[in-house]
């Protein structure tokens, strides 16, 4: 009762068809593979990417100044 044959999704096929048609169904298929390829091109780009950590003094350009007090243990 659980799993379906290929008849159910033969059927299920042909109704979507019906409902859709063909034209809109290429064009979400086609989106939707856009969107993926997109998706891994930007994974491989941000693998490729140099990490850098930055340097000391290259903060911005900005440095904070603070003091620092020591605490006295009792």
């Amino acid at each position: 009762m659980g799993s379906f044959s290929i008849w159910h999704w033969l059927i299920v096929l042909v109704v979507v068809l019906l409902i859709f048609g063909t034209k809109k169904l290429r064009n979400l298929g086609g989106d939707l593979g856009g969107a993926v390829k997109g998706f891994k091109d930007a994974m491989k780009e941000e693998q490729n990417k140099p990490t850098e950590l930055p340097r000391e003094g290259d903060a911005g350009g900005s440095t904070i100044d603070v003091e620092v007090k020591d605490k006295q243990q009792s």
